[in-house]
């Protein structure tokens, strides 16, 4: 039992940082379910503190991932209107996730674009339009980096159990 158990750890960490890249995959949350798993294993000791620590870290990397890139895109000058954007062509990427590489690729696209779009929309200015997808862009990669930080720290954890 102790076997399986790691094994679904470790298949759990290892999920948890594809899914910090892929959208509509809660990396975060699926990682700490790794380590939760590994601490029920003899090589593992998980206190209640580093789980309780570790879970609201994980819930609150989770909603700043759906948060930062609307601000960003805020602090670089958009306006709801790029907000909206953003966030429409965030959904638009998670639905043309399916389709392979393009879908992968409208992981960056779609939000940039959504607020490209609502920007414009909004001002009629190419300029201020293009700074608003700059912010949406700059929000994705930060909410990613943090999500696939987390997630690489606790399969460090994990595997320095071992060591």
């Amino acid at each position: 039992m102790d076997i399986f158990l790691i094994i679904m750890a470790f298949v759990c960490l290892l999920t948890g940082i594809v899914g910090s890249i892929v959208p509509g995959l809660p990396g975060p949350p699926i990682s700490w379910l790794g380590l939760l798993l590994a601490g029920f294993t003899p090589w593992v000791e998980n206190t209640p503190m580093l789980l309780v620590v570790t879970g609201v870290v994980a819930a609150v990397i989770t909603v700043l991932d759906y948060v930062v890139p609307s601000l960003t895109t805020k602090r670089f000058g958009g306006s709801k209107y790029g907000i909206w954007g953003c966030n429409i062509g965030l959904v638009i990427s998670i639905v043309g996730l399916p389709f392979g590489p393009t879908g992968l690729l409208g992981i960056i696209f779609w939000p940039f674009v959504g607020a490209f779009v609502g920007e414009y929309i909004k001002q009629q200015d190419f300029s201020p339009s293009l700074r608003a997808a700059v912010g949406a862009f700059v929000g994705f990669l930060t909410g990613t980096f943090l999500k696939l930080a987390y997630c690489i720290a606790l399969l460090v954890v994990v595997v320095a159990a071992f060591l």
